[in-house]
């Protein structure tokens, strides 16, 4: 097993520091939760459900608080969609983070205490295996690197690394920032962090090799969240957008606005689901799919250009 300390960003001491909020994040969370349960009884009791709760196939992304909000894309080409196939997605999964790799979905969902690694049957959506983080740990982004399946957790600045076959526990590493998206370009692991600044890591070591700042017509964009390597560009969901932007690895500069938005009208009568999160691609079928945070479904989708 590998444990690596890290700085790579200069801020020491800061996963120290972390370790300590978590417990009380985690204790926090425990007490909205019960409020929230509670609430949730009493509101039941008085008020009948919304309206597009009730109606087949209206979206309720306004009652669950999602932002849909446009995001200015001027000066930058702008993408739609095409959904070309829909498949089951568990509604329950808090999903952090989507791979395809050699026919089978790899997914990373978060939460304390609910934090899972699953290989899943792309067609049936059923889950072929799984395996359950220790509570303390809240987890993010997966990605498959050299047959190498590495899995990173928000606030705890520890990444796992597994086997992808037996899910059988590799080594560690450590890192000092947040962590919250990652992919692999088949040389470097690229690692987000919630801000605009990207990091190339060493596969091997994960020593710090180079970092990209992400960046639409000068302005920095923040929030890069769940990351997919696409044809020689990064895909990254902006956290709390219905949104997917187009990286370039070299430079930072973000080529394409994905606006993902309409999906939400597709996922029918779900009361619970939450903001769009999860990209996964596959090579060999140039197939893309994406789904969320409680999301009943996965979309297979083909992007088609708005704008010229």
């Amino acid at each position: 097993m590998f444990v690596r300390n890290d700085s790579f960003d200069g801020r020491a001491g800061l996963c120290e520091n972390r370790r300590v909020t978590v417990r009380k994040i985690r204790i926090s969370a425990i007490v909205v939760l019960l409020l929230a349960a509670v609430v949730s009884s009493i509101v039941h009791e008085i008020l009948p459900l919304p309206v597009a709760w009730i109606r087949t196939g209206v979206t309720t992304a306004a009652e669950n608080g999602v932002n849909l909000e446009a995001v200015d894309t001027t000066g930058t080409a702008l993408y739609t969609f095409r959904i070309v196939n829909v498949y089951p997605h568990d509604p329950e999964a808090f999903t952090q983070g989507l791979v395809f790799h050699r026919g089978y979905l790899y997914e990373g969902t978060g939460l304390y205490g609910a934090s899972t690694l699953r290989k899943i049957e792309l067609k049936t959506g059923k889950i072929k295996k799984m395996n359950r983080l220790p509570e303390e740990f809240f987890g993010e982004g997966i990605t498959i690197c050299r047959n190498r399946l590495i899995q990173l957790t928000w606030l705890s600045c520890t990444g796992f690394v597994y086997d992808p076959q037996s899910f059988r526990l590799l080594g560690t590493f450590t890192y000092s920032t947040e962590g919250w998206g990652i992919t692999c370009d088949g040389n470097h692991i690229i690692m987000s962090d919630g801000t605009s600044i990207l990091r190339f890591l060493n596969p091997q070591n994960f020593t710090l090799v180079r970092q990209i700042d992400v960046r639409d017509r000068g302005k920095q964009i923040t929030h890069i969240n769940e990351l997919e390597y696409v044809r020689g560009e990064i895909y990254a969901n902006v956290w709390d957008t219905g949104y997917v932007v187009r990286i370039s690895p070299k430079t930072g500069e973000v080529s394409g606005w994905i606006d993902l938005r309409g999906l939400y009208r597709y996922l029918g009568r779900e009361p619970n689901f939450d903001i769009l999160n999860g990209i996964a691609y596959d090579v060999r079928g140039d197939r893309l799919f994406v789904t969320g945070k409680y999301w009943p479904k996965l979309f297979e989708i083909k992007l088609q250009r708005v704008n010229q």
